[in-house]
């Protein structure tokens, strides 16, 4: 039997290629990564590396962000099917009439939306930095926020700016069973709940921490607490687990289905170590970008890079 994680080393060295996992992949997809990060760490080393080839184990928008800021490389992803609701749901025509309704708001994208959004928009940010993003803006300045509602009404209440929110989520943080993060809650009185931002706003309610993958991970180990109830994709307990061996993590099952120890994001799920193996040895399926989409949508993506 081929030795997979070998076989995609030496395919590695051979092309002069990057691995870039999202913590969302599969653990062993993250194990043969050379970076693994969220949306705004992955960009960093996308624009940073200077392998000729940058193979993007995420999601479609992801890649095509690894795309946009290297126009001129060749960026795969071994899965093209690898979507995301959010983006999914936030389609350039409906956008287009949306933000029409709007002509005095200045345009702010999460980065999780496609290409051709960035590119209709004034300026992007990730959820990591989306709080930075929003109090640079001036104060006079009238917001559109897309494409996470959930995400946009956590920046109203966080800076008091009146913004209209595109009506999007994310299927995997929307799925989260509350009653039953109640119950764990009362179950372990002294762990300390932490969820994600894009999670639906009662949650973040009675959270004790609300931030980003990496910010979730930061906490957790810096944190004095021993228990955390983890309202967040189940990708993310691997890394956890790696930096807190001693901790105790408690995952959020989802809705009423007490089976699943806590949701998973499908897409994410889709890309797998043979798909991996498979993109790097035939070099595709390749991100394709039209020349003035990417054009377009590099203005707000290197503004935002610029601030890091």
């Amino acid at each position: 039997m081929m030795n997979l994680k070998k076989e995609i080393k030496q395919l590695k060295q051979e092309k002069d290629a990057v691995i870039l996992a999202h913590y969302y992949q599969d653990p062993a997809i993250q194990d043969i990564a050379d970076y693994c990060g969220d949306s705004l760490e992955l960009a960093k080393k996308a624009q940073e590396t200077s392998a000729k080839l940058i193979v993007f184990a995420g999601v479609h928008f992801m890649a095509e962000t690894a795309k946009i800021l290297n126009p001129s490389k060749k960026v795969l992803v071994p899965d093209l099917d690898a979507g995301c609701s959010l983006a999914d749901d936030c389609n350039a025509t409906d956008f287009k009439k949306f933000i029409d309704n709007y002509p005095e708001h200045l345009i702010l994208a999460s980065i999780n939306c496609s290409a051709e959004i960035k590119a209709m928009s004034d300026l992007v940010c990730t959820p990591s930095n989306a709080l930075e993003v929003v109090n640079r803006i001036p104060k006079h300045k009238k917001i559109l926020f897309a494409p996470d509602e959930h995400l946009g009404n956590y920046l109203i209440k966080e800076t008091g700016r009146d913004m209209i929110v595109w009506n999007g989520s994310c299927l995997v943080h929307e799925a989260f069973y509350f009653n039953k993060i109640l119950d764990l809650v009362v179950e372990y009185p002294y762990a300390q709940l932490i969820a994600h931002p894009e999670s639906d706003a009662e949650v973040l309610r009675i959270a004790h921490f609300v931030g980003t993958t990496s910010k979730l991970l930061n906490f957790v180990k810096q944190d004095e607490h021993h228990e955390f109830i983890v309202a967040a994709e189940t990708g993310i307990l691997q890394e956890l687990q790696r930096l807190v061996p001693h901790k105790k993590l408690i995952p959020v099952p989802i809705q009423d289905d007490i089976s699943c120890a806590c949701r998973e994001c499908d897409f994410m799920k889709l890309n797998t170590l043979q798909k991996l193996y498979d993109c790097l040895k035939n070099e595709d399926p390749e991100i394709k970008l039209h020349h003035e989409v990417a054009h377009k949508a590099a203005v707000p993506l290197k503004e935002m890079m610029s601030l890091h």
